[in-house]
């Protein structure tokens, strides 16, 4: 077995690369952007009023003012040519020439076109100015950034309406054994329906990656078949199950014999100590994570996003810590992914763990939020310990 950490780096070290495609900017959300989105103006464009009222030019003192005209928003700039004089102004206009500020409705009263104001004014007020927030060529969304809705509207604000993006690779999702049905079949008292890829879909689906899903029966000749086909037409494959030491484990062997480099194989943590990983022809990456749910879902939170991230040229993400409620101890020189519940302290946010009754409980991550990563070296937890948090939950921290 080799350390989780050592099989960590090994990962990233083996990254994919399946390049940059141009695709519709409404399209784009959760994609990670390959190019620097800049200002083709100055944020905002012109001095912007940024309440509804009137405009004056500002006189310590004076409180009244005759209205003489209106700017709307999207109208072109008007001039206040008398300073004994004020404009109504509405919220997105361009600020008239000789105004530089502006008192909202509700602090002033309009009677027969004479305005009176009924507050204290403090010059330049509500007017949002030329250049402020962002001028002209600066980078508003940095390369490596992944898309949300906040970037959409800035992007369309620019006028971009085709993004440079990563290209998504394509994975095919395999699950092993005669034990697994389908969703929609009865199972009989020996049997299981198919779980693992269903939950390793979704979690694809939401980085916009559509993968088949494929079985493996447990054949050796089968499975040598069916992976030497997906091996021609996929650039990712993610496994459940097949790579531990039952007999009927042909997954290491059959790799092997279809010259797929193994680049480890059995990890140093639990759950998902039977791990392997490995690469065909430095173009598929193959990731074989052991069939207990929870060791599978583990596996693909700690070690395939991040390299997925990393391998799309996502920008680093900031790391997690949490502390823990109570007090863990694990006695093993394993590192120990510990199932936890964000909870909500005097002290923020802390990890409260959730024992489960195994790798083969997956029922259990639906009270859990995320894993701390307990270092094989430590053995003893105390109250208010930190550590990793690995989120699989979107939760507010």
């Amino acid at each position: 077995m080799i350390a989780a950490s050592k099989a960590y780096e090994l990962i990233m070290q083996h990254t994919g690369n399946w390049g940059i495609e141009e695709i519709s900017f409404d399209q784009s959300v959760g994609r990670i952007l390959r190019e620097d989105i800049k200002a083709d103006r100055d944020f905002p464009p012109f001095d912007r009023v940024t309440m509804d009222g009137i405009g004056i030019s500002y006189s310590k003192g004076k409180n009244e003012f005759r209205v003489v005209d209106l700017q709307a928003a999207g109208m072109p700039r008007k001039s206040l040519e008398d300073a004994a004089n004020c404009m109504e102004v509405m919220t997105g206009a361009i600020c008239p020439n000789g105004i530089d500020t502006i008192i909202p409705y509700e602090n002033i009263e309009i009677i027969d076109k004479m305005a009176t104001v009924k507050i204290p004014v403090k010059q330049g007020k509500n007017v949002h100015y030329q250049g402020f927030d962002k001028k002209t060529g600066d980078i508003l969304v940095p390369q490596g950034k992944k898309i949300s809705t906040a970037e959409i509207g800035v992007i369309a604000s620019v006028g971009k309406s085709s993004l440079k993006v990563s290209t998504l690779p394509r994975v095919a999702i395999l699950s092993t054994g005669d034990e697994l049905l389908n969703v929609e079949e009865v199972p009989s008292n020996y049997q299981i329906r198919k779980s693992n890829v269903w939950a390793l879909k979704t979690d694809l689906l939401e980085m916009k990656i559509d993968a088949d899903m494929f079985h493996l029966a447990d054949s050796k000749e089968k499975i040598k078949d069916e992976l030497s086909h997906i091996l021609k037409n996929y650039d990712v494959v993610l496994l459940s199950g097949g790579v531990s030491k039952g007999k009927l484990d042909y997954i290491p062997e059959v790799m092997e014999s279809l010259g797929i480099e193994k680049i480890f194989h059995r990890v140093k943590q639990r759950p998902g100590k039977p791990f392997w990983f490995g690469n065909y022809q430095n173009k598929v990456q193959l990731f074989a994570f052991p069939g207990n749910p929870v060791s599978t879902y583990a596996g693909f939170h700690r070690y395939f996003i991040p390299w997925l991230n990393k391998s799309m040229e996502m920008e680093e993400q900031p790391a997690y810590k949490l502390k823990l409620t109570e007090e863990f101890n694990f006695d093993l020189a394993l590192e120990y992914f510990l199932q936890v519940k964000i909870v909500q302290t005097s002290n923020g946010p802390q990890a409260k763990p959730i024992k489960g009754k195994g790798s083969g409980d997956h029922a259990n991550l639906l009270a859990t939020d995320g894993f701390l990563v307990i270092p094989e070296e430590v053995n003893h937890c105390p109250v208010d310990s930190e550590f990793d948090y690995i989120p699989f939950r979107k939760i507010g921290l």
